[in-house]
C-alpha cells in the first residue's frame, strides 16, 4: 500500500533500499486517480502505458547501478497548458481542439529537464482555461475539486496539480503561476508551490498568460521536495529569450533548519488588515513567523506602500497581455471560450495603451518600493490568500476580479514566493503562509519553509481519500445495479 502522504524524499529512499518499485508506486497512483477521477477532476489526459513503460526502465537502471538523481522514477504530472510529448496540449479549452497543431507536442524545455532525470509523468491535468476564469461545468472538461471538501473550489489556475498531490496521485508535478496560479491552489489544498523568480526557469513550449509576468514552478508535499525538482527545471535555455543565466544553486543543500538572525518582515497595512482577511488566516500567518522567532529569526512590522495599486496593476497588466494574445481567436471563436474565461480575457480589451503603460511605469515604481525593504529583511511574511477554499458554486468571475489579492504583487516584482501550510480551518480546510524573496534567492525562501515544516507537519496530512474511493465505488455499484 503506497501512503497518501509519500514525499519524493521518502520516495527515492525507497526506491535505492529497494523496498519500493517506480511501477509499484506508478500503478498505485494511476490506479487511485482513475478511480477518483470523476469525483476530483484531476486529470485531462492519462498517459499510462508511457508511464508504466518509463518506470520499468527505471526500476531496471536502479537496480543495475545507473542512478539519475532524485528524481529517477518519481511519478510527476503535468500542467495542461505545458507542452509534454505523447499527450495533446489542450489548456482545458475546446479552442485548441480546433487546431491540429496542439494535437502532438513535444516536450517543453521543463518537461524534456525533468524526463532526462528519470521523471515519470502520469498524465496532463487541469487547469483553468488558458489559466484564468473559473471552471464552466457547460464545456466537456471536467471541473476540479478540492479533496478537503468537494463542495470547494481546488483553486486555479493550477487547479490539477495541486488536487493531484493533496490527494495522493502523484508526487509533485509543474504549475504556473501569472497571479498566483501557483500559490492559490497549493494554499486551499495543503501542500506546497514555490513561484519563482521571473526568469528562472524557461517557459518555452508553455502556453503564455501575461508574457512579462508568467514562470512555471514546482508543486510537492514538502518545501524540500520542492527544492528537488527545483534542482533540474531551473536554469536559461535559448528556446526561452526571458530565462535568466544566474547561476543554479543546489537548493537543497541550502536546507540547513538553520534560521537564527533571519530578518522577518511582516507588512501589516492591506496584508494583515484587510476587511476580507479570515482572521483563522490571519493567526495561521503570524503563528508561523512566532515559530522562526523561536527558533532565532527576528521579526518587526512594517507598512509596504502601494500593496493594492500594485495588485490592480499585475491584474491590468495580464488581462492587457492575454487580450493580445487571444484577440485574434476571440473574433474566430467566442462562444468556444468559456463564459468564465473570455469574461476575464475580454476585459483586456477595455484597457487602452496608456493604461498598459502607466501600469508598466507604477510596476518599476513599487519594486524599487520593494527592493528598500529588503534591505532591512531577508524574507517578507504574509498570507497566500484570505480566505480558505471557496464554495464552488458561490464562484463567479467578477467576483474574483473584485477579491484581495497578496499573490499578484510578487508577480509583477517578479520575485519568488512560496506558499506552504500553516495549519486547519476550524471547519477543516487547509490554511497557508507565503514566504517572499529577494530576486534569485530561491535558497533563502526554501530554507525558511523547510524549517517551518521540520517543525509542523501540517504538509503532510492528508485529505480523506479513503472516504472519496468508498464514494465511488459506491456510485458504480449504482450506476450498475441501475444500468
Amino acid at each position: 500500500m503506497i501512503a497518501n502522504n509519500l514525499t519524493i524524499r521518502d520516495a527515492g529512499q525507497q526506491l535505492r533500499d529497494g523496498s519500493l518499485t517506480s511501477v509499484a508506486i506508478t500503478e498505485a497512483f494511476l490506479n487511485r486517480a482513475e478511480k477518483l477521477n470523476s469525483v476530483l477532476g484531476a486529470f485531462t489526459t492519462f498517459t499510462r502505458d508511457a508511464a508504466l513503460e518509463r518506470a520499468e526502465k527505471a526500476d531496471a537502471e536502479l537496480a543495475a547501478g545507473t542512478d539519475l538523481g532524485p528524481l529517477h522514477g518519481i511519478p510527476l504530472v503535468v500542467k495542461d497548458i505545458i507542452d509534454m510529448e505523447g499527450a495533446p496540449t489542450t489548456a482545458n479549452s475546446e479552442i485548441h481542439d480546433k487546431d491540429p497543431k496542439w494535437q502532438q507536442r513535444t516536450d517543453a524545455e521543463v518537461v524534456s529537464r525533468l524526463r532526462s532525470a528519470g521523471s515519470v509523468f502520469l498524465g496532463k491535468v487541469t487547469t483553468s482555461e488558458f489559466a484564468i476564469g473559473v471552471p464552466d461545468a457547460e464545456k466537456r472538461f471536467l471541473v476540479p475539486h478540492n479533496p478537503w471538501d468537494i463542495t470547494r473550489s481546488a483553486a486555479g489556475s493550477s487547479s490539477g496539480t495541486g488536487v493531484s498531490v493533496a490527494a495522493g496521485l502523484a508526487l509533485g508535478g509543474l504549475g504556473t503561476d501569472t497571479g498566483g496560479s501557483v500559490r492559490g491552489p497549493s494554499c486551499v489544498n495543503g501542500l506546497s508551490g514555490l513561484k519563482v523568480t521571473y526568469g528562472r526557469v524557461p517557459k518555452s513550449g508553455v502556453v503564455p498568460l501575461g508574457h512579462s509576468l508568467d514562470s512555471v514552478g514546482p508543486m510537492a508535499r514538502s518545501a524540500y521536495d520542492c527544492a528537488l525538482l527545483l534542482e533540474v527545471m531551473a536554469g536559461y535555455h535559448a528556446s526561452d529569450p526571458t530565462s535568466a543565466k544566474a547561476p543554479v544553486e543546489k537548493y537543497t543543500g541550502a536546507l540547513t533548519g538553520n534560521v537564527e538572525g533571519l530578518r522577518i518582515g511582516v507588512p501589516e497595512p492591506y496584508f494583515l488588515d484587510h476587511e476580507q482577511l479570515d482572521n483563522e488566516v490571519r493567526d495561521g500567518v503570524l503563528g508561523a513567523v512566532d515559530r522562526l522567532v523561536g527558533m532565532g529569526a527576528v521579526s518587526s512590522r512594517f507598512e509596504l506602500p502601494d500593496a493594492e495599486f500594485a495588485k490592480d496593476a499585475s491584474q491590468l497588466i495580464m488581462l492587457a497581455e492575454a487580450f493580445a494574445y487571444h484577440r485574434d481567436n476571440f473574433q474566430k471563436y467566442w462562444t468556444d471560450y468559456g463564459r468564465g474565461s473570455r469574461g476575464a480575457i475580454g476585459r483586456g480589451a477595455f484597457f487602452s495603451g496608456a493604461d498598459y503603460v502607466q501600469a508598466n511605469r507604477f510596476r518599476r515604481h513599487f519594486a524599487r518600493t520593494v527592493a528598500a525593504a529588503f534591505d532591512e529583511y531577508d524574507v517578507l511574511m504574509m498570507p497566500t490568500m484570505a480566505i480558505p477554499a471557496e464554495v464552488l458554486a458561490q464562484m463567479s468571475t467578477s467576483k474574483r476580479l473584485g477579491q484581495v489579492s497578496f499573490t499578484g504583487q510578487w508577480n509583477l516584482t517578479g520575485l519568488p514566493a512560496m506558499s506552504i501550510p500553516s495549519g486547519f480551518s476550524s471547519n477543516g480546510l487547509p490554511l497557508a503562509v507565503q514566504i517572499v524573496g529577494r530576486p534569485f534567492a530561491e535558497a533563502t525562501v526554501l530554507r525558511v519553509a523547510d524549517a517551518l515544516q521540520r517543525q509542523t507537519d501540517w504538509h503532510l496530512a492528508v485529505p480523506p481519500v479513503d472516504e472519496l474511493m468508498a464514494m465511488t465505488g459506491r456510485s458504480r455499484a449504482r450506476s450498475a445495479a441501475t444500468g
